[in-house]
């Protein structure tokens, strides 16, 4: 038969000796300390004290006890070596039986889990009262150095860029350098003549370090990379120049539209919002079922495992076929259409989730698209933006663009769903022999992540276009993928550059401020030794500083990003579109134009 549940009372205090239910009766103080243990019907209840324990209103046994997170766990300690509870080795356990305290144990160890996490959590917190100040002013640091290093890229993006570039190009010729003279040290040395094929696989890789075979190929290798990066630097040297010069240009655009850096703060509140429905909704439903009893007993029982209702339950023939049968609480669960349809529509909770984060983020990257399409469009830069450009971006979002972007957030959902179910029959299958099937999960795994990731990309494009020109979403979708693959090596040469200072400015960022925090919390600056607070834990602040500042650089970078993937469509649809006619007059700034060699005739420069 199935195990009841176990009895669980609230009680004003833990009990502090030991005694049994029955030893109990004999006195009528005992009895009367005992039924603060029992459940409130035992009181007025008249049954005997062998019904009382049959029918769980009452534990048979107490044991000496101390409260932790609002539980009583037994009072067990060590007196030389000898494992103890309440003084005692041995304890009577109620049925006429002697049990040695070290069954305890087990139940002790599990407190001393929940004890000593509940410290912890004390002292991480504890430390955060005394740092909390302290970390906001290293948040405040690594946002300051965030808005700095934007504005540097205005002067600095060329410089970093091709210092980068030469310092790659210095370290394979260092590379191809070291490779020679070693290949040509181990020239006449025994042993060193031994070809690759000869040699075999050997697991100590050291062994092909003495082989002249292996630096000749380390030799020939790095020679090609380097040949290549010549040659890519020679053909693309316009493409890269015209990279920086959009880089100093989204650096401009920026610097007209600041409130722009705030915005992230509005999609993250909007996204809070998702995850608050999704949450509570998740929760509702996880606890609308209705509660189930079932029966349960201790001797043989046809009825055993079945659902029964208490109210009706001692009226029953259950109780006459078997008398020791119990109509205890099981679980919450119901058998009604609705409790069988829950898995259902809890996966719609979730899609739903999917598709409104999703349509939030759209909103958020159209929005600052259109902010960042005035500011190129603007002939005369910036007396031709409008006064509010990202206010007036959100509006015209909020009023034509709802429907494409609902649209374009449903396709991405959909593929995140389906990613989701994958992951869930993967988990499922864990423990599975099939192999086939698991190979065909993976497979299906990496094409939805390789699917999820082009319509993220061709997504985040479209809804340029859409704030550019007002079009549908496939529309802008198709303009903009087409546009994108007749430019292909340009958007190549883009996205690298844009990646390389994106990941140097993270790094710099979280990098300066980590530092400084070690440095500041571990009391290792000697100016402000004393104004550092005495913490449990010193890794604390520092981490929440780090991890805060990764955040707040990635917020403020993926503005940036929006702004130069904003501006590089601009541009290509500017290139095509314009001649530099009176009546076709590009946009593009000056130094574009210049770089270009493209000239507005009849125009003043802009």
């Amino acid at each position: 038969p199935p195990c009841p549940p176990a009895l669980q009372i609230c009680v004003s205090r833990c009990p502090d000796r030991y005694m049994t239910y029955l030893g109990a009766q004999g006195s009528s103080s005992s009895l009367e300390y005992y039924r603060d243990f029992c459940t409130p019907e035992s009181r007025s209840s008249r049954k005997a004290p062998l019904e009382v324990l049959k029918d769980k209103e009452c534990p048979a046994m107490l044991i000496p006890s101390t409260p932790l997170a609002r539980r009583c766990f037994p009072a067990i300690q060590a007196k030389r070596g000898v494992i103890m509870v309440g003084n005692e080795t041995t304890y009577d356990d109620g049925q006429g039986r002697r049990r040695n305290v070290t069954e305890l144990l087990e139940g002790a160890r599990k407190a001393n889990v929940v004890l000593e996490t509940r410290q912890l959590a004390m002292k991480i917190f504890e430390d955060y009262t005394v740092s909390w100040y302290w970390i906001i002013i290293g948040l405040v640091i690594a946002m300051v150095a965030s808005l700095i290093f934007i504005v540097l890229l205005r002067f600095l993006a060329g410089i970093m860029v091709w210092v980068m570039i030469v310092m790659v190009i210095l370290v394979l010729g260092y590379g191809i350098f070291h490779c020679y003279m070693e290949y040509a040290k181990l020239k006449g040395e025994a042993g060193s003549d031994v070809s690759l094929t000869d040699l075999g696989f050997q697991t100590d890789l050291r062994v092909y370090l003495h082989l002249r075979q292996t630096w000749l190929a380390f030799l020939i290798i790095l020679c090609v990379l380097e040949l290549v990066i010549v040659l890519l630097l020679i053909f693309l040297r316009k493409r890269i120049l015209i990279a920086i010069a959009l880089i100093k240009e989204a650096s401009r655009a920026v610097g007209h539209v600041m409130s722009s850096l705030l915005f992230p703060l509005c999609t993250f509140f909007l996204l809070c919002l998702c995850i608050a429905y999704w949450a509570s909704t998740a929760v509702f439903l996880s606890t609308s079922n209705e509660a189930v009893y079932k029966v349960f007993n201790e001797s043989t029982c046809p009825f055993s495992g079945q659902t029964c209702k208490p109210e009706t339950f001692n009226t029953s023939n259950v109780t006459k076929l078997c008398p020791d049968a119990q109509c205890l609480f099981a679980f919450y669960g119901g058998e009604t259409a609705y409790h069988k349809y829950l898995i259902v529509l809890q996966f719609f909770n979730v899609f739903m989730f999917f598709w409104l984060a999703n349509f939030v983020i759209a909103l958020g990257q159209v929005t600052l698209a259109g902010a960042f399409a005035s500011y190129y469009w603007a002939f005369k830069k910036p007396d031709d933006m409008p006064a509010f450009p990202l206010f007036s971006a959100f509006g015209r979002a909020l009023r034509y663009h709802t429907g494409s972007l609902a649209f374009g957030s449903l396709v991405l959902a959909v593929v995140q769903v389906i990613r989701v179910t994958l992951e869930y029959l993967d988990h499922r299958l864990k423990a599975a022999e099939n192999k086939f099937a698991k190979f065909l999960l993976s497979c299906l795994k990496c094409c939805f992540w390789c699917l999820e990731k082009f319509i993220k990309f061709l997504n985040r494009n479209a809804y340029i276009m859409i704030a550019i020109y007002g079009t549908n979403f496939c529309t802008s979708a198709r303009n903009a993928f087409f546009l994108l693959m007749r430019n292909i090596i340009r958007v190549a040469v883009l996205d690298k550059v844009t990646d390389f200072l994106f990941f140097l400015g993270k790094l710099l960022i979280v990098g300066s401020v980590g530092i400084l925090a070690f440095f500041f919390f571990t009391q290792r600056i000697k100016l402000v030794q004393d104004t550092a607070p005495p913490l449990n834990y010193y890794w604390v602040p520092i981490l929440t500083v780090i991890v805060g500042s990764y955040l707040i650089a990635h917020g403020f970078f993926s503005v940036y990003g929006m702004c130069v993937d904003t501006l590089f469509l601009c541009f290509l649809e500017d290139l095509e579109r314009n001649d530099g006619s009176a009546e076709k007059p590009y946009f593009m700034s000056q130094n574009l134009r210049k770089l270009l060699k493209k000239t507005n005739k009849g125009q003043p420069d802009a």
